[in-house]
């Protein structure tokens, strides 16, 4: 993440990850304020064995296109609704609007959650047990809008 006043969205990706058993590191690192840091960070991620990279950032959001242009490791952006942003607008348009040759994918505005799911779901392409687990994690949202609907069906909700 950009900056520590993201770490409330971005604990997000953490839960999901910690929820499917996938290990995952969380660092501050800043495009802006600590472009040596971000340089090492994102150059060095594969041989530290990553597999996704998920970068959140606000305002001008430079954190995940910089990062995606560094590693050749699958980059997923958040969008982080910061204070000094126009609404949130900036940072969707500029982790959105990457130029061929550094995609990022990018999730809804302060949607971490989504994130960690997508990062899952890239590994569980490669790794059986995490796809069964990401699978599981789905069938669970099936059941809770089905338990939600019997439930305002029967006037429980």
């Amino acid at each position: 993440m950009g900056s520590q006043s993201d770490l409330a969205i971005m604990n997000e990706a953490a839960k999901i990850l910690e929820s499917l058993a996938i290990p995952y590191e969380i660092s501050i690192v800043s495009a802006h304020r600590t472009p040596d840091k971000m340089f090492d960070y994102a150059s060095s991620a594969v041989s530290r064995g990553l597999k996704v990279i998920i970068a959140g950032a606000g305002g001008a959001a430079h954190l995940p296109g910089m990062t995606a242009s560094l590693t050749p490791l699958p980059v997923i952006g958040v969008p982080i609704k910061s204070s000094n942003s126009i609404d949130g607008w900036d940072s969707v348009l500029s982790i959105l609007q990457m130029p061929n040759g550094v995609p990022v994918a990018t999730v809804a505005l302060n949607a971490a959650q989504n994130a960690g799911i997508l990062a899952a779901q890239i590994i569980g392409a490669f790794d059986a047990e995490v796809l069964k687990r990401v699978a599981d994690f789905k069938e669970k949202l099936k059941e809770k809008v089905e338990k939600g609907n019997s439930d305002l069906q029967s006037g429980k909700a």
